[in-house]
């Protein structure tokens, strides 16, 4: 399962018609437990511990960070942006370090205090993910996507 998280939403809307500023940046953290629509921060959230190689990865706004520019599918009534892949290489351990394998992975803000982040989507692995020290968790094509229901 993937979406926006209601602060997500809320930030999009302020952004767009009310003109307030943007995060300078955003994170995609991995995290342990379930996000839903109310999950406004990183602390309502287990982050993987942040070692062997695992970090929050930083994104830009730009071309190369978000590869497939917003793009309307008329037929299918909805526009989504898409995110480059994403890859962790584990080193000297395994990610995670502890605890159980990382469930989902979510978009964040930029805030300085990584608890305090304002998480604005999140999508499913399918399963609790593990990787072994050396091997590769590799994220592909993560999108963000606007529809009507």
């Amino acid at each position: 399962m993937a979406g926006f998280t209601n602060r997500g939403k809320k930030n999009v809307l302020d952004a767009v018609f009310k003109a307030t500023s943007l995060p300078t940046n955003y994170y995609i953290h991995l995290v342990s437990d379930t996000p839903t629509a109310d999950t406004n921060t990183l602390s309502d959230l287990t982050e993987v511990p942040q070692s062997n190689g695992y970090s929050p990865t930083s994104l830009n706004k730009d071309a190369t960070d978000f590869d497939t520019g917003a793009t309307e599918d008329d037929s299918s009534d909805y526009a989504y942006i898409r995110i480059k892949d994403i890859t962790w290489t584990a080193s000297g351990g395994a990610i995670p370090a502890s605890g159980t394998g990382a469930l989902y992975a979510v978009i964040t803000d930029d805030n300085a205090t990584e608890s305090s982040r304002e998480v604005w989507g999140y999508w499913s692995l399918g399963s609790a993910r593990t990787v072994s020290d050396t091997q590769q968790l590799t994220l592909q094509d993560l999108e963000l996507r606007l529809t009507e229901s």
